[in-house]
C-alpha cells in the first residue's frame, strides 16, 4: 500500500509541476486591474475578444498558453481578458475604439492606451509587441 501511495504522489507532483503556465489573467474588475497595475507599477495587457472570433480562440488556446509568453507577460503586466459583448465589454469597446478582434491593448494605470495591436499574433510576435509597449511604459 505504501508503494501505491508513493507512486501516486510522484505522478501527481510531476503532473503538477510540468503543466504549461501561460498567461495568468487577473480575475477582478477592470478598476481592480487598474488599481493593481498602479500598485505594482506595471501596465495592463488587455485581450479584447469575442466568443465567436476564430483568431481569438486560437490565441487563447495556442498563444496565451505558451510558457515563454506566460513568463514574459506575468512578470511585466497585469493581464486582463475582456469579452467585448458582455458586461462592461461594450462600453470598454466604445471607449477604447475596439472595432476588430482580437484587439490587444497595453494600458497604463491611468487608463490610457500606450500601445495597440489588432489581429492574431504568434508567440514570438506577441512578445515583441509587448516589449515595445514596455519600452513606452518605462519611458514615461
Amino acid at each position: 500500500m505504501k508503494h501505491i501511495i508513493t507512486i501516486f504522489l510522484i505522478v501527481f507532483a510531476t503532473a503538477t509541476f510540468t503543466q504549461a503556465q501561460g498567461i495568468e489573467f487577473f480575475q477582478g474588475t477592470w478598476q481592480q486591474a487598474l488599481d493593481k497595475a498602479k500598485e505594482e507599477n506595471k501596465p495592463v495587457f488587455v485581450d479584447a475578444y469575442t466568443t465567436w472570433c476564430g483568431p481569438c480562440k486560437y490565441m487563447a488556446s495556442k498563444v496565451f498558453t505558451v510558457d515563454s509568453v506566460g513568463e514574459y507577460f506575468n512578470e511585466n503586466f497585469i493581464n486582463y481578458k475582456f469579452d467585448m459583448e458582455k458586461g462592461e465589454g461594450p462600453s470598454f469597446a466604445n471607449k477604447y475604439r475596439v472595432t476588430a478582434y482580437p484587439t490587444l491593448l497595453y494600458i497604463n494605470a491611468e487608463a490610457k492606451v500606450i500601445h495597440r495591436v489588432m489581429g492574431m499574433r504568434q508567440p514570438a510576435d506577441l512578445i515583441k509587441d509587448a516589449q515595445r509597449a514596455k519600452v513606452v511604459f518605462d519611458y514615461k
